[in-house]
């Protein structure tokens, strides 16, 4: 198979938002989301857990006195928050917001060593230590992301500030690493991301050694002598000696190229299987695109649950065992379906594929959302699938999930991926590629591409509470419009200029190829049903109990709209289910009731031969995405099945 890319990202300014699901939670996120951030950088948010980031970089400029404070990766919370404000300013200019960033921008470039190393963590608490520890402290990681934030301001300002500084890291790394022959130091991250960040580089400075050090990291990976082994035996010989179980956990236990299973970390490795998408499609790499495709497999049939979360298990925050998919005990951590979002628009890039599509869209209206409150002020690290207040946060199993979402964390690594991950939905919702204009998922707002010399696309859509959109062509020329036809859609019809479009899907999409003029429309229309969704019964979990979706929607059940105690809730496979409209938490959304029935018990001894009866009662149920926004209490995705 030829993997070039068939597509391309758009612009950052070539997409325009106006969506009435979508435009809220960007407004949010621009108006109070990166405001509230900003102010927990610099310690101004009386919150659980300071910060330091910008207080760091003040005493690594030495315009302050001072020890560090936080993790090693410290700079990141800083690199992510640039990045989605710069997102935040390429398609709203903000005059206050951009000062802003100048002047962390400022602090960033003068805290930088002359050489472009930065790491405020190694300069002012661990000096000399640098690259002793690359299993655990994440130098690589953190510089991806500065390198991130600076393609992403260049592209949004024009300036160069960030941009130099990022140069400069590049040029550092890849002056530093490499073939062992060519007398550089051998190596290669503990938490992946600097591969990502050199591709994206590479696309606007072409420095050809920033695409062969992003190739050179992965390649490395799991080749003998394993890396981390030797590192441990070299800087840390007292500790336990480092075996399969370990380098599984870091992806290194063989080469990338011939990994089969989803492993270790979850958001390391999606980092990872995202930068070998793209580092496939940059290269031709048929046998790279073909581990993607593996893995891709792996993880959607085997390790996702159906809100999208990633990593099951608290222990390495990590993949595990096929259909091992606990709701009560999951880890599903938020960054990990950002990730996931990002392998999915490679595998995009490469091969226009509906199943991945649905995988994007899945992460995106229910894992992604449900991390932040709806006021934009807490958020989650960890997404369960069931809650129970007196247990959840408390047992010693359970003491990551938590009833309500936290002000902030010590490694608050997932508030600001949430910022850059809806402030850059376009990139998500188009591709452009040879003569070809491709729609991923339904985004209401207006698209500009290159082809048939100059051509935008307006989108009007009601979705996700109703199947019917409308896009509106703007430009004279032959190319093809390839539109993603969700995998829930069961009587859906497209027409140009109101007449049946009779071909029909490939691959999960429709292929529209004409001679379009302006004006033209081509529509998607489709009902919304209500699916009962099972579990594959391998997932023990979910035997015998049924969760419902509406479009993309997942929804739960909530101990303020069905009492206490929802695991003795039932639904029966005839109930009928009846669409609300929200309340004022979940305006806009549609809500679903149906009659099921209660387990009640006759004594409240813990063990008893009696029977418990069964009561009718109206239940209903919200989206994943609202949940833990009301009265705190019980939630629950997978719901008993009569």
């Amino acid at each position: 198979m030829d993997v070039f890319k068939k597509q391309q990202n758009l612009p950052l300014k070539a997409v325009t938002v106006s969506d009435s699901f979508w435009t809220p939670f960007q407004k949010l996120v621009d108006n109070v989301v990166l405001p509230f951030q900003a102010d927990i950088l610099e310690d101004k948010v009386d919150v659980a857990e300071k910060s330091h980031a910008v207080r760091n970089f003040k005493i690594a400029a030495k315009e302050a006195e001072g020890e560090f404070h936080g993790f090693p990766w410290q700079d990141t919370d800083i690199a992510k928050w640039l990045e989605a404000a710069s997102y935040s300013i390429a398609k709203k200019p903000d005059s206050a917001l951009e000062a802003r960033m100048d002047e962390m921008i400022r602090l960033i470039a003068k805290a930088q060593r002359p050489d472009g190393y930065l790491n405020t963590f190694f300069d002012l608490k661990e000096p000399g230590k640098e690259w002793t520890n690359m299993r655990d402290w994440h130098e690589l990681y953190t510089m991806g992301h500065m390198i991130e934030a600076g393609v992403a301001h260049k592209q949004a300002t024009g300036k160069d500030t960030l941009l130099n500084v990022v140069c400069k890291i590049a040029d550092y790394v890849c002056n530093l690493f490499g073939p062992e022959e060519a007398g550089k130091k051998r190596g290669y991250p503990g938490h992946q991301e600097i591969e990502l960040a050199l591709l994206r580089l590479y696309r606007i400075v072409p420095e050809e050694k920033y695409l062969q050090t992003a190739k050179y990291f992965l390649d490395e990976r799991g080749q003998e002598p394993n890396f981390f082994v030797e590192e441990t035996r070299k800087y840390r010989p007292h500790e336990k000696h480092y075996n399969i179980i370990n380098t599984m956990y870091s992806q290194s236990h063989e080469p990338v190229r011939n990994q089969k299973e989803a492993t270790g970390h979850s958001v390391r490795a999606l980092y990872m299987y995202a930068s070998m998408a793209d580092l496939a499609a940059e290269t031709n790499d048929t046998e790279l695109y073909n581990a993607c495709k593996t893995l891709m497999d792996d993880m959607i049939n085997t390790k996702m649950y159906i809100t999208g979360g990633l990593g099951s298990t608290v222990i390495g925050e990590a993949f595990s065992p096929s259909y091992d998919l606990p709701n009560d005990v999951v880890y599903a951590e938020t960054c990990a379906s950002i990730a996931m979002c990002f392998f999915a628009r490679r595998m995009l890039e490469i091969k226009p594929d509906g199943v991945i599509a649905d995988v994007m869209e899945r992460q995106l209206f229910n894992v992604i959302l449900a991390s932040m409150q709806l006021d934009g002020k807490r958020f989650f690290y960890v997404n369960p699938l069931e809650v129970v207040p007196s247990i959840a946060g408390i047992a010693l199993t359970h003491k990551h999930v938590l009833p309500t979402r936290p002000n902030w964390f010590a490694c608050a690594c997932c508030p600001p991926n949430i910022s850059r991950m809806l402030l850059s939905l376009g990139r998500y919702a188009w591709g452009e590629g040879e003569n070809t204009v491709y729609s991923h998922f339904f985004l209401g707002g207006k698209a500009e591409f290159n082809l048939a010399g100059g051509v935008s696309i307006e989108c009007e859509t009601g979705y996700p509470w109703n199947g019917n959109t409308r896009y509106t062509v703007n430009g004279t020329g032959e190319f093809t419009f390839a539109i993603h036809i969700p995998s829930w859609c069961r009587n859906g019809k497209v027409t140009i200029n109101g007449k049946i479009f009779k071909e029909w899907v490939q691959d999960g999409y429709v292929y529209i190829t004409r001679n379009w003029q302006p004006g033209d429309l081509a529509e998607f229309t489709s009902d919304l049903p209500v699916l009962r969704m099972y579990s594959n019964l391998a997932v023990s979990e979910n035997v015998g109990k049924v969760t419902l979706q509406r479009g993309p929607i997942v929804y739960c059940f909530e101990e303020v709209d069905n009492g206490s105690k929802l695991a003795a809730l039932s639904i029966p496979k005839d109930a009928k289910i009846t669409e609300l409209p929200g309340d004022d938490i979940s305006k806009g959304a549609i809500l679903l009731q149906m009659e099921g029935t209660r387990r009640q018990a006759k004594t409240n001894a813990l063990y008893s031969e009696d029977i418990p009866t069964e009561q009718p009662q109206t239940l209903t149920a919200v989206p994943y995405y609202v949940w833990g926004n009301r009265t705190p209490g019980e939630m629950r995705v997978w719901m008993h099945s009569k």
